[in-house]
């Protein structure tokens, strides 16, 4: 766990410190990804949704996440990231876990989410935080590089 206090922040996306980290996120999957991650970039634009987290230190934007809704019990988390020298110390969690409570309070009782194939790290956070493996959804369905999760709350 982080040592230094990160404080957690709900904000809406047109946050510039969201769109700042969501490019940098891009830029990784990009890297990871190469040419296949251009299946995904048509769903990675940035939409109007007033259910983000930016987790900061000392004010500086280090990691972010959002939810939208899926249908009428269940939010879809995207845009989970947290930058690389800040990875390892726990912000992945705090973030996980603001959206999950947000989301309660909102009434959903259901989280779903896609991640990739080629990013253990995501996996090992979910499967450590009670999601499930399955079948990959919606625009998923037939994406070989891509691994679903849910957690009923």
């Amino acid at each position: 766990m982080i040592n230094t206090k990160v404080n957690i922040k709900r904000t809406e996306s047109s946050d510039k410190a969201f769109t700042h980290l969501i490019h940098a996120l891009d830029k990784e999957l990009t890297k990871r990804y190469g040419k296949i991650q251009k299946i995904f970039n048509k769903h990675n634009y940035i939409e109007p949704n007033n259910a983000v987290i930016i987790a900061t230190i000392y004010n500086k934007p280090i990691g972010c996440g959002c939810f939208k809704t899926y249908d009428k019990s269940s939010i879809e988390i995207k845009r989970m990231f947290v930058k690389q020298e800040y990875r390892g110390l726990g912000v992945s969690k705090l973030i996980l876990n603001e959206l999950e409570n947000w989301a309660k309070m909102l009434g959903f009782n259901r989280a779903i989410l896609e991640t990739g194939i080629k990013q253990p790290e995501a996996i090992r956070l979910y499967k450590n935080h009670g999601y499930l493996q399955i079948e990959n959804y919606g625009q998923y369905k037939n994406v070989v590089t891509s691994v679903c999760f849910e957690k009923n709350f």
